[in-house]
């Protein structure tokens, strides 16, 4: 048994870990299992869905293999460890990408799929699902299932955002997109309000790919922020710069996010991103994971770990929905640096239990400070579900359950196809099991 922690770092409970490193021998660990397990890849989800504790971890990162890759198509097999960040290093200098890239490339593909992710261009290419062409997907009684939109279509749609509760993914076929290269045409536009906010977004979607936005969720809780949006460009020209990355060393011993702190970081942050507003060609790796420079920033949280809070609410009420969330948040004096706002586009997901749907979505990150983050996020929640909205899985610790099962209305449909040698703690807190 080894303690195990999510990127959260909320607790660090013991699992039994089993490496997968041959994909024909996947069936025979799973149903030889003595208790039930669950896939475990890079471990970046926030909360509880990829911990299984005092169960079974089957871990992942081994079946990192590449299967196949079309230059001409850009069909990509590979094994479901294989990160994304190895798939772009390997896909765009032949002039492919992946079509949808969460804002942390070092996820698997079988992670990506599980959690259904999504990026900056929801209104353009819809989730990480909408371009899986077919998986593989081994269940605990033995069974290989061979799914996609197009064959055994509700299997795959219960797998697509199923947090790994249907089996254990090991292939994936992905269809990429073309591009012309690792560079962007982005543009950072300084916002005052919430106001300004909705009208840059409405104004983006036809002419911007990617599209996303820092509020400040400090000054007030009237919702400034900076608005950024980028293209796919040809820079063929520029040199790729070198990119030093840099590690949290240590777990402090108290949060370094605090009171003290998130003031003036988020004042400094705002006024230089503003003096520094404007459009410019950008490498796509600082664009879409600005926060894979500084490894293992987790730690910043202190010993106690923090939360993520992430919810998608309708559109039609997202101005007023994402209002009150700031002011609750300015009010209980617990803001958040990282905390991301963006749309999504009009367009349903493809798994029963994606978190994408349209609206707004607002994340945002929180230390854990025990029963007072906790009753900020009963507020929140109570928001959401006026709202009728939902929250993320994947960033999840916390939720309670009837939220849980309003927001996902195809739960009950999902069940059907989950399996019973499988669990995590997740599911044990909002499915019984």
């Amino acid at each position: 048994m080894k303690p195990v922690v999510s990127w959260g770092r909320l607790s660090a409970d013991p699992h039994h870990i089993v490496g997968l490193s041959d994909p024909s021998g996947v069936g025979s660990l799973i149903c030889n299992a003595p208790r039930p397990g669950i896939a475990h890849g890079m471990g970046r989800s926030y909360g509880d869905v990829c911990l299984n504790p005092e169960g079974i971890l089957w871990v992942t990162t081994g079946l990192d293999h590449f299967i196949a890759f079309d230059d001409d198509t850009g069909r990509l097999v590979c094994e479901a460890g294989v990160l994304l960040r190895d798939i772009q290093r390997l896909a765009i200098p032949r002039g492919w990408m992946l079509p949808v890239t969460p804002g942390t490339q070092l996820v698997t593909v079988g992670g990506a799929i599980a959690n259904d992710v999504h990026g900056k261009n929801h209104h353009v290419l819809g989730s990480f699902g909408d371009h899986v062409r077919s998986l593989t997907l081994v269940r605990t009684n033995g069974d290989v299932i061979q799914c996609g939109p197009d064959q055994n279509s509700l299997w795959f749609a219960a797998t697509v955002g199923g947090l790994g509760l249907t089996g254990v993914i090991t292939h994936a076929e992905i269809q990429l997109r073309r591009v012309p290269g690792p560079w962007l045409d982005a543009e950072t536009i300084p916002y005052a309000n919430l106001d300004e906010f909705f009208r840059l977004a409405d104004d983006s979607e036809i002419g911007w790919e990617h599209t996303v936005s820092w509020v400040d969720c400090i000054a007030g809780g009237g919702g400034r922020g900076l608005f950024m949006r980028g293209n796919p460009a040809d820079a063929s020209h520029r040199p790729v710069p070198e990119r030093r990355k840099l590690t949290m060393p240590l777990v402090p011993p108290f949060s370094l996010v605090n009171q003290l702190s998130l003031r003036p970081f988020n004042m400094a942050y705002y006024h230089l991103k503003r003096w520094r507003a404007g459009r410019a060609m950008t490498h796509y790796e600082p664009f879409f994971y600005p926060l894979d420079n500084l490894l293992e920033w987790n730690r910043m949280y202190g010993p106690k770990g923090f939360f993520q809070y992430q919810s998608v609410v309708p559109r039609e009420v997202g101005q007023d929905a994402v209002q009150a969330m700031l002011k609750e948040v300015s009010r209980a004096g617990d803001g958040s640096f990282l905390a991301v706002l963006k749309t999504f586009g009009d367009r349903q997901a493809m798994g029963m239990l994606s978190f994408p749907r349209p609206g707004v979505t607002l994340a945002l990150d929180f230390p854990n400070r025990g029963g007072r983050t906790h009753r900020l996020f009963e507020r929140l929640d109570a928001i959401v579900r006026e709202a009728k909205g939902r929250l993320y899985p994947a960033k999840d610790a916390r939720m309670p359950r009837a939220l849980f099962e309003a927001g996902y209305p195809r739960l009950t449909e999902f069940v059907k196809y989950r399996d019973p040698g499988i669990s995590s703690g997740f599911a044990r807190r909002l499915m019984g099991s």
